[in-house]
């Protein structure tokens, strides 16, 4: 009963942001009033509208989740690490989408606040937004006593009209906004309007195709590599400029290229060593950058050969519990994963050793997987049945939310290892009935909904095949037309 009460109090302690100490007078924003305070930032970078803009798109999701973890931080009283994050804007008062990526505007975000305040009227001033509801809100905390008579009138009734007109749209106006862009258009509307100028660009880029496939061959003879891919959102003619930078490297500097024999390359948006012992160099950089990381591979390895003991080690104190990696999703360098592995072992090494796990726990774990995030991870339990925790994570915490899944996650496991299988018959359909070069998929994309894109394009073959035969398509959550000449259609499109 004791711990139970330890607990309740603990959780309540983590989790009950609204709570402030009697002699407090510093009042924080809650987590609505840092929606409506951000709504206009949010509606001025929403991936959503960037759907003729792959990379912009894609910067704006990977700054909006660092962002998101950040803020989620300081609302928990921890200290999150600064970061500098890079947004584009879409011109002011303009609802659809922008066709000419000249009227982007890109912004440069500094996060390095320990104060939500600071930290929201900050972003808002960097992108020429207003702050008057950060402002309106009193920074002076009433009685605690007080939080329990608050009048009805919410933030979410804020209105913006009075200094910024265009920016004067509830929550639900949003969500209206973004979805009248996102079902603007149907697939064959849609391809009846795209699909010449993508066959244009796939016939242009063939010759750069060809050229990349013969680079590839030669280098990864040439090195002994196992392969040599792509893992990054620019265009092709981008991996043929990296080949080709590395096919100068590797003959001015042949002897630091043995390191990669064996071994399997990939070109992405980081360098370093995969948590799978891929080689990874950052497109972005220069090829004397890649060299002295290759120079130094060597210490990347050490800590790969370390791994499976801190693997092993985190499993024997959870009830041997599989520790794996979290599929459709970007590579995670060792040496972070590494620090992860060793801080949860820590954590529940300590609560192993006083008191133990649940009596309604199984004797083992073992048909369970747990996957170990970043400190600024949530805790979820992913559409494959894996337990994806962060290695931030109370060991109290931690225990609840597996005693709570343990059920749903056997369910998503076993349906996971169903449907992967009826996506392989299905993707195999389409590119035989359709005609289709290539049906590649986003890693956004679970098996779940590729199979029912997979199967609404079998089943309408016969209407999409003029317009598709000969073309690469990935399935994604967007329409758009990438300069190569794919395609990239949302998978639960409408015909």
């Amino acid at each position: 009963m004791a711990s139970e009460i330890l607990m309740i109090q603990g959780r309540k302690r983590l989790l009950d942001r609204s709570s402030l100490s009697p002699m407090m007078h510093y009042r924080f924003l809650t987590s609505g009033e840092i929606a409506t305070a951000l709504r206009p930032f949010y509606f001025s970078v929403h991936p959503d509208l960037f759907g003729k803009f792959p990379a912009e798109r894609a910067t704006n999701e990977n700054s909006l989740q660092i962002l998101s973890s950040y803020i989620e931080n300081l609302q928990q009283k921890r200290s999150p690490r600064p970061a500098n994050l890079r947004f584009y804007l879409r011109p002011v008062g303009q609802d659809m989408p922008v066709n000419k990526k000249d009227n982007l505007k890109p912004v440069n975000i500094t996060l390095a606040q320990a104060d939500l305040r600071k930290t929201v009227k900050s972003i808002l001033t960097t992108c020429n937004l207003p702050t008057t509801y950060v402002d309106s809100r009193p920074q002076e905390a009433a009685l605690p006593a007080s939080r329990f008579n608050r009048t009805a009138k919410g933030p979410r009734e804020y209105n913006y009209s009075t200094t910024h007109g265009q920016y004067n749209y509830t929550e639900e106006e949003i969500s209206h906004k973004v979805s009248k862009v996102k079902g603007s258009a149907t697939l064959l509307n849609w391809l009846s309007r795209n699909v010449d100028s993508a066959k244009m660009k796939l016939n242009a880029c063939e010759p750069v195709r060809e050229e990349i496939s013969r680079l590839q061959v030669e280098l990864s003879r040439k090195l002994g590599a196992l392969d040599i891919g792509w893992d990054c959102g620019w265009n092709i003619t981008s991996f043929r400029g990296c080949l080709q930078a590395l096919q100068a490297l590797s003959e001015q500097h042949s002897e630091h290229m043995e390191v990669l024999r064996g071994r399997k390359l990939i070109f992405g948006s980081d360098t370093g060593v995969s948590m799978e012992g891929y080689v990874l160099l950052n497109s972005g950089e220069v090829r004397h950058n890649w060299l002295d990381f290759l120079k130094n591979l060597s210490n990347q390895d050490e800590a790969l050969k370390k791994l499976p003991y801190f693997e092993k080690a985190l499993s024997r104190v959870l009830k041997d519990i599989r520790i794996a990696r979290r599929k459709f999703q970007p590579h995670t360098m060792v040496t972070n994963y590494e620090s992860n592995l060793r801080r949860l072992t820590t954590t529940l090494g300590d609560c192993q050793g006083k008191g133990g796990y649940p009596k309604t726990w199984p004797d083992s774990l073992d048909n369970f997987e747990l996957v170990v995030e970043t400190e600024a991870g949530p805790m979820m339990l992913s559409p494959t049945g894996q337990f994806i925790l962060p290695c931030s994570c109370p060991s109290f915490l931690l225990v609840s939310f597996i005693s709570e899944n343990m059920g749903r996650a056997l369910e998503l496991i076993d349906k996971y290892m169903k449907e992967k299988y009826i996506e392989r018959e299905l993707h195999q359909k389409c590119l035989d009935s359709l005609d289709i070069i290539t049906l590649d998929k986003d890693d956004c994309i679970t098996p779940q909904k590729m199979i029912v894109c997979c199967t609404a394009l079998y089943s309408k073959s016969g209407e999409l095949k003029e317009f598709l035969k000969g073309t690469r398509v990935t399935v994604t959550n967007y329409y758009s037309v990438l300069s190569d000449g794919q395609l990239c259609i949302p998978w639960n499109w409408k015909l």
